[in-house]
């Protein structure tokens, strides 16, 4: 049987990669620094997937393993034996993760010349090439040298929402029907990997930004507004005429800049932000507005979500108005249990709305979208 080795048991890791691997004959290793997850799995090598939609239907993933991801010499040899890696553990992570990689690359290329694939299944732009960069600084030249021939680090575009879980099973995970996994076969070296569910293209950036334009954006449009309102969930807040307008009028942004940019068909696109909106209204996924906007302060970075689209949308002539609301939302965030939220709040006293827009958002002043965001958040 095919053996992949996948970072990050938690509930993204269990209910949607895993969950594909073992549905195309992989045998899971699960790697992660949560001992109860990792002795869980251990012991019962089995947990179950339930779809959030009526019936709530069962999948049983069988077969599944776990390796304490701080012992990085069984890491390591789990990956030289492995035919494929994957990751979903955020972006942050990636780095902390390396170094058990590039061991077991440097283990594999030295006892055979099978290809492997490591991908990254995060919420980030490039997110393999980020990962690559991190463990070849643990590899030496000549490793390096062979590992480029070897080892393929293909970038993805994912998407699943999966919600804040209230189960007394601690390997259940609910999951959303909806999934998207597209993975750049350009990057793949050797044979690709055969997983149903899996879409290759031969240029991920077009998915990678309509995916993070899209549904990502969304999302924190509506966490944002509707935690303004005192809304405590998503599929409660996108009730809100308001706030139904205002993220329909960022997503119609964000598709008129993807069109342009992408080539993207404009019905096809509308199609697209249409499901997603449908995709939030979902009420047994109940997420919660603080978790979806937790970490403003990297949603409001220059390449993330909002700032992004709403620059390049300034650049083509498109008025982010609404992307701007959304801005101006997140800055005013305040919720007391997110450091980065605080952290927002400390500066905008010390120095002022204005100030703290510049510093977080690297927005030039006098730039036409600071206006748009000082006007909202004049109102908010």
């Amino acid at each position: 049987m095919k053996k992949a080795v996948h970072f990050g048991a938690g509930n993204i890791g269990r209910g949607f990669i895993g969950l594909l691997l073992h549905q195309a004959g992989y045998e899971v290793v699960f790697v992660d620094v949560n001992q109860e997850l990792v002795e869980e799995l251990q012991s019962r090598q089995t947990y179950q997937v339930q779809l959030a939609m009526e019936g709530a239907p069962l999948t049983t993933v069988e077969g599944v393993t776990a390796i304490d991801g701080r012992d990085e010499s069984a890491v390591a040899d789990a990956i030289a034996g492995a035919d494929l890696v994957t990751t979903a553990v955020g972006p942050h992570v990636l780095p902390h993760i390396a170094a058990a990689i590039a061991q077991g690359i440097s283990r594999r290329i030295k006892g055979n010349q099978c290809t492997l694939n490591v991908i990254a299944c995060e919420n980030m732009i490039g997110g393999s090439e980020h990962l690559k960069q991190h463990v070849f600084r643990f590899l030496d030249e000549e490793d390096q040298s062979r590992a480029d021939q070897l080892i393929g680090f293909p970038n993805a575009a994912v998407d699943r929402i999966v919600p804040l879980q209230q189960h007394e099973d601690k390997l259940l995970v609910t999951v959303e029907p909806f999934f998207e996994w597209v993975v750049d076969q350009s990057q793949v070296i050797g044979d690709l990997p055969q997983i149903e569910g899996v879409t290759y293209v031969d240029s991920i950036w077009p998915y990678i930004e309509r995916k993070l334009y899209t549904v990502n954006t969304g999302h924190a449009v509506i966490a944002y507004l509707g935690y303004q309102k005192g809304i405590a969930t998503i599929h409660e807040s996108i009730k809100d005429d308001s706030i139904l307008k205002a993220v329909r009028g960022a997503l119609e942004e964000t598709g008129a800049l993807l069109e342009q940019k992408h080539g993207f068909d404009k019905d096809t696109q509308d199609k697209y932000r249409e499901k997603i909106l449908e995709r939030f209204t979902n009420p047994m996924l109940a997420d919660r507005v603080t978790r979806v906007g937790r970490s403003p302060i990297r949603k409001l970075s220059p390449n993330d979500r909002l700032v992004g689209p709403a620059m390049q949308c300034v650049e083509k002539g498109i008025v982010p108005e609404y992307l701007g609301l959304a801005i101006a939302a997140a800055l005013r965030f305040d919720d007391r249990e997110d450091p980065e939220a605080v952290s927002i709040q400390q500066d905008i006293q010390q120095s002022g709305l204005k100030q703290a827009l510049h510093k977080h958002t690297n927005i030039p002043e006098g730039h036409p979208l600071e206006a748009i965001i000082l006007r909202h958040a004049a109102s908010l």
